[in-house]
């Protein structure tokens, strides 16, 4: 594959970064209460069963069998300005600007945790910690030249975490967890367009990139909490992430004149996520929570491409200079009365971009503002909402296409999450 069709198809791929909501493109969106709390404590305060997919051994903390249903929905903007590159004759050639590169999305979650008596519980949660979708082509239209038609197009990726898990209490302070999680990825990337070599030529129509592929991966989760008594607890998981493998119709072509080149597969690394949290109930009514969650990003090193008939070679398009990152949280919760709870949390969530920026991922610095409640509806169930403000900071942003050369643009990111959870206990 030569160096050209690596830069098209590497840009394809990390577009898949631009939406999500937090670092890198990880999902921070698993439930309505952590949402309300900038998920502050959710891997300890075990209000619901939602902490199953933070921490499988804080289901030592129910003692009955725990429901929660819920979604999220992400009203997502990104903001792409002033985009533009310098021509080969001294000029500049102005693209233009987006005021919402993104799409909004439902994210569904569900959880089940089931005591079997006072030493083990097990548990089963599907939700999802990965996932974007954007569009920056109509940047490509109307262009009177040429467009880096290599760094714009349409992206889908979503994931889904199926998690199975189990919990065994030491003793009264220390209970130990173990979960099993099987991911299911699926995307769809397009790069296509009109090349248009110099002024008054007719356009060249490219379809460079188009994948449509899906795949199955294995990780792994481990946890503990400790408890220094009923109001004071500690939670800490680290969640093993594998490196997702998708297959399908993966083709790609930079010259129209060429036959299109296809690979069985994608490689793709995902972050490993490790998170502490704890919970203080200071007084009857009051609460304090935190969390400081680290995302092992450095190991997204490079993205591979795999073609079977060829021995399984691995193709590296693309190296990264992503690091590792942190999300810190503080919130705190208040029982009204019995039927309302409130909650409010306010969170740092750290951009992943080293030293080189690019185009095709506007990560940057965020801050998450949030707040919630919780209705009792009877001793057996009640509904919770959520509702997080994430505030990104405006990037400037310099990425190479192999078409135009150094391409400059603005970006900027933010989003308002409404999350509703119903939850039952037996």
């Amino acid at each position: 594959m030569t160096k050209f069709n690596k830069t098209l198809l590497a840009a394809a791929v990390t577009l898949a970064s631009t939406q999500s909501m937090a670092a890198g493109f990880q999902l921070n969106s698993q439930s309505a209460t952590g949402i309300g709390r900038a998920m502050a404590g959710d891997a300890i305060i075990a209000d619901n069963a939602s902490v199953l997919a933070r921490n499988p051994a804080a289901m030592a903390l129910f003692d009955e069998t725990a429901i929660s249903v819920g979604m999220t929905y992400a009203d997502i903007n990104v903001e792409v300005s002033d985009v533009q590159y310098d021509t080969m004759l001294g000029g500049t050639n102005h693209l233009g600007s987006l005021d919402n590169a993104a799409e909004n999305k439902v994210i569904p979650n569900f959880y089940y945790i089931n005591p079997v008596n006072e030493k083990i519980a097990f548990g089963f949660a599907a939700f999802s910690n990965y996932g974007t979708g954007t569009d920056l082509g109509e940047l490509n239209n109307n262009q009177d030249f040429n467009t880096p038609i290599d760094l714009l197009g349409n992206t889908e990726v979503v994931t889904i975490n199926l998690n199975a898990s189990m919990s065994y209490r030491i003793n009264d302070s220390l209970s130990l967890g173990l979960g099993l999680d099987i991911i299911q990825g699926s995307g769809t990337l397009t790069r296509s367009g009109d090349l248009t070599l110099a002024p008054g030529m007719d356009p060249i129509a490219l379809n460079l990139v188009d994948v449509d592929a899906d795949g199955w991966a294995v990780g792994g989760i481990i946890g503990l909490a400790y408890e220094i008594n009923e109001n004071h607890r500690f939670g800490f998981s680290y969640r093993f992430s594998p490196e997702m493998k998708a297959s399908g119709d993966i083709s790609y072509n930079a010259n129209p004149l060429t036959p299109a080149e296809n690979f069985d597969e994608i490689e793709i690394p995902m972050a490993d996520i490790a998170q502490f949290a704890g919970f203080h109930q200071l007084t009857e009514k009051f609460a304090v929570h935190y969390t400081a969650q680290w995302t092992q990003w450095s190991t997204f090193d490079h993205i591979g491409l795999v073609d079977g008939d060829k021995g399984s070679s691995e193709a590296i398009l693309k190296e990264y200079n992503w690091k590792d990152s942190w999300f810190l949280s503080f919130g705190a919760t208040y029982d009204i009365n019995e039927n309302w709870t409130v909650r409010a949390g306010i969170a740092n969530d750290q951009g992943v971009v080293g030293e080189v920026s690019s185009l095709s991922i506007p990560d940057s610095d965020r801050i998450w503002y949030s707040a919630g409640f919780t209705y009792n509806i009877n001793q057996n169930s009640s509904l919770d909402f959520g509702y997080t403000l994430v505030d990104g900071e405006k990037v400037h942003v310099l990425e190479q296409s192999a078409l135009v050369g150094e391409v400059s643009a603005y970006t900027e990111s933010g989003a308002n999450y409404f999350s509703l959870q119903y939850n039952y206990n037996f």
